[in-house]
This record gives C-alpha cells, sequence and structure tokens, in this order.
C-alpha cells in the first residue's frame, strides 16, 4: 500500500489530481492552470511525480468508484 505519511497536500487532493489526469486526455502541464483555478498551487512536476507515485492506488480506488456508480 502507498503511504501518504509526509506528503504535503492532502491525500484527496493528490488523488483528485492523479484521478482526473488519468481519466482524462490533459497534459501535467493544463492540470497544473486546473488545479490553480481549485485554488492549489502545485507544479506540473509534482504531478508527475504523484502519477507516478500515486498511479496505481488511483486506478483501483477509480475502479472502485466506477463500480459504486454502476451500481447506483
Amino acid at each position: 500500500m502507498v503511504d501518504f505519511k509526509g506528503a504535503h497536500y492532502p491525500k484527496s487532493v493528490i488523488l483528485f489530481a492523479v484521478l482526473f489526469y488519468l481519466r482524462y486526455p490533459v497534459s501535467y502541464r493544463d492540470l497544473e492552470e486546473i488545479m490553480q483555478e481549485r485554488g492549489v498551487d502545485v507544479d506540473h512536476a509534482t504531478l508527475n511525480r504523484w502519477v507516478i507515485k500515486y498511479g496505481s492506488v488511483a486506478k483501483i480506488f477509480g475502479f472502485r468508484l466506477a463500480l459504486y456508480e454502476a451500481s447506483a
């Protein structure tokens, strides 16, 4: 399991950014702008590191979310 201990941003912010990147065809710089519109100042290089580190967790979380939405 990936540990969010020591992360400078809340788990929800990290997972939102990673899920958004994995779900939609956006670049890291586009996602940086999207996050800034939501009040989160994060660099595109940080987003890249998040996708590499937390991508597997986000895929599992996104899959479970899709299953939940399909059953509702």
